[in-house]
């Protein structure tokens, strides 16, 4: 087990060292920062004197290198748009999008693993074809036709729901949160559905071709021999062998949640470091840009890590096998 963790962790800073190369090198092609924090009366000494001040002229080994060094710090440089460490302002927006991640993520595993049992148990149901119908447009539909057709319906249309924003917000000591006040968890509701319906959509079907697939084996056969209740094999026996594979998935899936909810907070407005993201394309802010990439590639691979060894801890095949490699 440590062996297969110290493995897991070299391989993990080994790729973020290479997405960190990644995007370091293309944000020297977006454009030239000098341009967006000066104005047109700005003369060329001036400007040359910025893009050395701020190390623009330095050689890219050494920019990378002295890049790599300070995030080790989690010192990601100021903003040139904001003139604000870009640590405080993503962490500032950290709280927003991780909140919405994890209720997202939340909403689609306790709607999609059950819609997905019942599915596969009940395949020829009235009921499965409608879970079944819905799916089909859940995957079908994109996120941000699904944020403006929720808009349109529950805000503009019924008036129940507000249309942007994040709501009223509480301060624990630094971490900000909106599940703790009505206007919060009003706001919560509609990004929280549109950034979880695709991935509710997949586990529901991936449960149940698990399930369908799981229940026509023998040792389910032979727990039916045995005289067990149909509650005893389809939720002790088969349900507990499908949930292997979702598992992967749903860790997966939860970092896409995090890194893709861009499309979900520009609809919403929802103030989250996928907002903060697109504002600095908008401005060639390559410090916002690189350390938002850098931190999504953190999340991404330490989620991975965690579905490895939950896997490992899960699935005992793997470490029968392992310990036969050994």
């Amino acid at each position: 087990m440590i062996a297969f963790t110290l493995r897991r962790l070299v391989q993990s800073l080994v790729v973020i060292l290479f997405v960190a190369l990644i995007a370091f090198s293309m944000f020297r092609f977006v454009g030239d920062p000098v341009h967006q924090m000066v104005g047109i009366e700005t003369t060329l000494e001036e400007r040359e004197a910025l893009r050395e001040r701020l190390g623009l002229n330095d050689p890219f080994h050494v920019q990378f290198a002295r890049y790599i060094a300070n995030a080790a710090r989690l010192d990601f440089g100021v903003s040139y748009q904001h003139k604000k460490p870009v640590t405080e302002m993503i962490g500032a927006r950290f709280p927003a999008t991780f909140e919405l991640a994890m209720v997202s993520a939340l909403l689609a595993l306790a709607v999609g693993v059950p819609m997905g049992v019942f599915t596969g148990l009940y395949r020829d149901s009235l009921l499965s074809k409608v879970f079944m119908a819905v799916s089909l447009a859940g995957i079908s539909l994109p996120t941000f036709l699904i944020g403006i057709l929720l808009i349109f319906i529950f805000s503009v249309t019924l008036g129940v729901m507000p249309s942007f924003g994040r709501g009223e917000t509480v301060d624990l000591g630094g971490w900000t949160t909106g599940l703790l006040t009505g206007s919060g968890l009003q706001a919560l509701v509609m990004p929280a559905v549109t950034l979880g319906l695709f991935q509710m959509t997949l586990i529901m079907r991936l449960v149940r071709s698990e399930m369908l697939e799981v229940l026509r084996t023998d040792y389910i056969k032979f727990a039916r021999a045995r005289g067990l209740s149909n509650r005893a094999v389809h939720f002790g026996h088969a349900l507990k062998n499908t949930l292997v594979p979702v598992i992967t998935i749903t860790g997966l899936q939860l970092g896409g949640i995090i890194a893709f909810a861009i499309i979900t907070e520009t609809v919403f407005q929802w103030p989250g470091m996928g907002l903060l993201f697109l504002q600095s394309i908008q401005t060639v802010d390559i410090p916002i840009m690189a350390a938002y990439l850098m931190l999504i590639a953190f999340l991404f691979v330490a989620i991975n890590l965690a579905v490895d060894l939950l896997y490992y801890v899960v699935d005992p095949r793997l470490r029968l096998d392992r310990g036969a490699a050994w």
